[in-house]
Order: C-alpha cells, then sequence, then structure tokens
C-alpha cells in the first residue's frame, strides 16, 4: 500500500486555505462531493504538486442486505480514477434498508448505521466487498464507524468482527481511534481490546477526530477538538505499528487555524513518542497485496521524503516537525454548502417481491408511515445453519433477507416512529432517532442556505417537525425539495419567498402527492 504520511480533509469551504498549507503529504476528499468528469481545480492543482488525493465514499452501505449498486460502485471507480487515487475507503455500515428485498417501504439513513456483528451479517458484508473489490480500479479499504447503540445478540467483538473481514475479504482497514473512544463510551468497548484483535498490518491509515459527551454519550461530531483519551488511543495503536498515513478530520465549527496547526502538532509528537517507545514495531501493509489490485500498486522511485513530502518521511521514522511554517489545518463538512442544482428524476422504485407463502401481505399504509415490519413466517430468524449460508463468506436470499429485516426495522425506529425491535437500548435509539433527525436539518440548511434565511429562527424547529412525519427517501436535496412542498400547503407568511425558491428548483423534480399539489396551487400546472 501507499504510504501516505499526514493528510487533512479536503472540502471546498477550504479549498485555498488546503493549498497554502505546508507539510501537507495527502488529502482525502468526500467522494460524493466531487465529480468524476469535472474534479475541482483545487485538487487538481494539488495533484500537481504532486500531493496524494484519496476519495472517501459515505453511500455504497456495504453493511446493507442489498447486493452494493453497480451504479454508485461505477461511480466510485470513475472519481478514483480521475483523482488518480491510489486507494479508495468507505465504511462498515448500513445507510439505507426496506426496498423489495424486505417487501418494505425503502428508507434513507442519512447517516452510518452500525451492522449486527453476527455470522450472518459477516457473510453479507464479505460478499458485498468483494463485489466492490471486483468493480473498483485500486484497493479497497473500510472504517471502522462510531455508533450510538448496539444490536442484542452480536457474536463477535469489534476486533474478531474485523479481523474476520480482512481475513475472508483481503480488504485494508481505515482504523478511526476516535470511533474506537467513542464506542467504548457508548458500548463499554476495550479499544486496546480492539486493537489487539485487528491485523493491524492491514491498516492502509488512520483517522483521528474529536467529539462532545452529552449527558453520558459521546457524539462523534468532528467539530470539537480532539481529546486526550482519542490521542491515547492513537499512541496505542502506533506503538503497535506504523501506520502509513494519519488523518486530522474536522467538519464542522472550524476554530482559528493556530488551533488546528497545535492538533496536528499533537498527533505528530503522539506518534513520534509511540516510535521511540517501541522501535521494533512493525510497518503496515507489509508481505503479500490484500486482494487482486494490490499487486498493481508499484512503488515510485526515490526516497519516501521525495515521494510523498517531508511528513510522510518524519511521520513513518517517527520525528515530529521542527521548524518552518506552522501547519494550518482544516476540514470541511461531509455534506458541502452552495447553491442547491436542480434534483434529477431518480428512478421508479421496482416492485416489492412478495413475501414468502405464508407471510400475511402488508396492508396499505399513508405516505411516510411504516408498519412494525413483520419476519417472513417460513424463515426462522435464528441464525442459520452452516448449510443455509453455504460456506465462509457465501450469503443466501434467504439470509439477506433476515438481515435486510431487522436491517429496517431498526430504521423505521429511528426515522419513522415505529416501535423500538425487542432487546435494543430504548434510550439510546431515541437518541440517535434525534441525532438523526438533527442532521438531516442541519445537512439541509447547509445545501439550502437560502431556507434558513427565508424562515429565520422558524427553520429548524419546522424542519424537525416535518422529519418526524417523513422519513427521508432519497438524498438531502430531495429532502430539501419535500420541506418546501410541505411548507407550501401551510398557511405560512414566507409562501411567496418559498414559492420562488422551489420553482427555480423543482423543474425536474418527479412529483409525489405533495409535489403535485404544490404544482398545482403554486406553479400554474
Amino acid at each position: 500500500m501507499t504510504e501516505l504520511g499526514m493528510g487533512i480533509g479536503w472540502r471546498p469551504e477550504i479549498a485555498d486555505a488546503v493549498e497554502e498549507l505546508s507539510g501537507v503529504d495527502w488529502v482525502e476528499v468526500v467522494a460524493e462531493n466531487v465529480c468524476a468528469d469535472h474534479v475541482p481545480d483545487s485538487l487538481a492543482r494539488l495533484r500537481a504538486r504532486g500531493v496524494t488525493v484519496v476519495p472517501h465514499g459515505v453511500s455504497l452501505g456495504l453493511g446493507g442486505a442489498d447486493r452494493p449498486d453497480p451504479e454508485r460502485l461505477a461511480a466510485l471507480a470513475a472519481k478514483a480514477q480521475a483523482l488518480g487515487a491510489p486507494l479508495v475507503t468507505e465504511h462498515i455500515a448500513f445507510v439505507r434498508a426496506g426496498g423489495p428485498l424486505t417487501a418494505t417501504p425503502r428508507l434513507e439513513a442519512g447517516h452510518l448505521l452500525p451492522v449486527p456483528r453476527t455470522r450472518e451479517a459477516l457473510d453479507v458484508l464479505c460478499e458485498n466487498v468483494r463485489i466492490a473489490q471486483e468493480s473498483l480500479p485500486v484497493p479497497l479499504a473500510l472504517e471502522n464507524i462510531a455508533a450510538l447503540f448496539s444490536w442484542p445478540g452480536e457474536e463477535l467483538t469489534e476486533g474478531r468482527f474485523l479481523a474476520e473481514l480482512v481475513e475472508r475479504t483481503g480488504v485494508r482497514l481505515l482504523v478511526d481511534v476516535a470511533n474506537l473512544h467513542t464506542n467504548h463510551v457508548n458500548r463499554g468497548e476495550d479499544p486496546a481490546r480492539a486493537l489487539s484483535e485487528l491485523p493491524v498490518e492491514a491498516i492502509a491509515y488512520v483517522h483521528v477526530a474529536g467529539g462532545l459527551e452529552r449527558d453520558g454519550v459521546w457524539h462523534d461530531t468532528h467539530a470539537h477538538p480532539v481529546p486526550r483519551p482519542v490521542l491515547d488511543i492513537l499512541a496505542d495503536l502506533a506503538g503497535r505499528v506504523a501506520p502509513p498515513g494519519v488523518l486530522l478530520e474536522r467538519d464542522d465549527h472550524f476554530p482559528p487555524a493556530a488551533e488546528l496547526a497545535a492538533e496536528l502538532s499533537a498527533i505528530r509528537a503522539t506518534v513520534a513518542a509511540a516510535a521511540r517507545q517501541h522501535p521494533a514495531r512493525p510497518a503496515a501493509a507489509a508481505g503479500a497485496p490484500a486482494n487482486a489490485h494490490a499487486a498493481e500498486d508499484t512503488a515510485v522511485p526515490g526516497p519516501l521524503a521525495a515521494r510523498h513530502g517531508a511528513g510522510a518521511a518524519a511521520l513513518r521514522a517517527g520525528r515530529a516537525l521542527v521548524g518552518g511554517e506552522p501547519l494550518h489545518i482544516g476540514a470541511g463538512a461531509r455534506v458541502s454548502g452552495g447553491p442547491m442544482p436542480a434534483v434529477r428524476p431518480s428512478a421508479p422504485e421496482p416492485e416489492p417481491v412478495r413475501p414468502a407463502t405464508g407471510t400475511a401481505p402488508a396492508a396499505p399504509r399513508p405516505e411516510g408511515a411504516l408498519a412494525v415490519l413483520p419476519r417472513p413466517a417460513t424463515e426462522p430468524v435464528a441464525p442459520a445453519a452452516a448449510g443455509d449460508r453455504q460456506g465462509a463468506g457465501t450469503a443466501t436470499d434467504a439470509v439477506r433477507q433476515r438481515v435486510g429485516v431487522g436491517q429496517a426495522a431498526v430504521l423505521s425506529a429511528l426515522v419513522a416512529g415505529t416501535p423500538v425491535p425487542e432487546g435494543f437500548d430504548v434510550r439510546r435509539m431515541r437518541v440517535q432517532s434525534r441525532a438523526l433527525a438533527a442532521k438531516r436539518a442541519s445537512v439541509v440548511a447547509r445545501i439550502a442556505p437560502e431556507l434558513p434565511e427565508i424562515l429565520g429562527d422558524g427553520f429548524r424547529p419546522a424542519f424537525l417537525a416535518y422529519a418526524r412525519s417523513r422519513p427521508m427517501p432519497g438524498g438531502y436535496r430531495r429532502d430539501a425539495l419535500d420541506f418546501v412542498e410541505r411548507l407550501l400547503l401551510e398557511d405560512r407568511p414566507e409562501r411567496r419567498e418559498l414559492t420562488r425558491w422551489w420553482r427555480e428548483r423543482a423543474e425536474s423534480r418527479p412529483a409525489g402527492l405533495a409535489g403535485r399539489l404544490a404544482r398545482r396551487v403554486f406553479g400554474g400546472r
């Protein structure tokens, strides 16, 4: 794998600042925020200077019950090629549920949600990872996520789950030490045990970020300083292996550049101290390729410092950089702001697959409402026998359906107000539900900044009221249009401004019931 060094997250909001930084070896860009046929000029200039660019996806949902979407995979592959990336990264998470597999409405989480650490869920994940690997032109690395809740009946620890994933697929790991801390606070999991169970030689790089504790729950905000416990976990990891790269994530509420530079210095010092205390530590990603693409990841001639900058050489040698200009590090929000373009028509939802014989068909439901999801009568929910699973890593449709039913029930409870499934911590699920609604409001405000300007202080309460009755059926831009369509059906003083905003963006919008009514009343057609 490529030696990366010290990196930062590139975001359009701080593109100019990132270009001016010294000692930056690589940047990570949210894959969904760039287009393969129109790479931002800032990234093109960075690449021309020899700065490595790594696309970091957030929407594949490889931990979901469905097989990966070929169009999403093709888009990620095209972006990797356009950016000249040595690898791409994604998450061990599910981001959507429902649909034909479970004969229930399809729901979007708009967030990374944890997969159950069970053998069946691991079978599904491994098969999805192999599908993704076959579709991508470069190696894939997957990130452990932060979680507010746990699944009942889990069969593996986080470390063993990740270790078996690597063993069965050869995928690399993006280890987020901040997420290990989050899971320690929220789920009582031991970060040291997780690290001890990981195949550290498979680490592609490391994420470091801050968060906030509120009412005993740690929120992985990426908007607060990196706390000491996260640096301690980084020190533990760096004492076990020399990481090929470390990246500081900061996605919101950016502090002054001097504070960010101090955080980066603290990260460098942590890695350097661990190297001095453990000089015999192995290097990550050494030895045989992790998958078929790794053999193509050929080394670039020349010393490490020349290939990836002084930061990479210092990081790998365990030395902190001294002297020179301080690093002014910043990273923008994962969903960027700016004018909201028109929404392209989406493909029609396929007809749901009929449930297995003996399962009563679901009764019709009003828009936005979901019934408690039934379990298929002919498929037991208990873990499948080895024959049902058809060997390690092969997920039958029955296995996928069982995993899908569980994920759909969880997501429905989080975004549609259906009962929390048995065995889950109701309080944590409610915290997660509120967090998802708040995130929706924040992201819509960022991609459609005119709406908070039009609605003023009433934007957030109006959106949260809308979110309680309307699960997110698609992306955030569609969510913004749905929100305004609902407002247009109310007698609001801002109707004229909202109508103008809606008309400018709804020309190619596939109209649902609220959209058809809004167009009939306000669109003149």
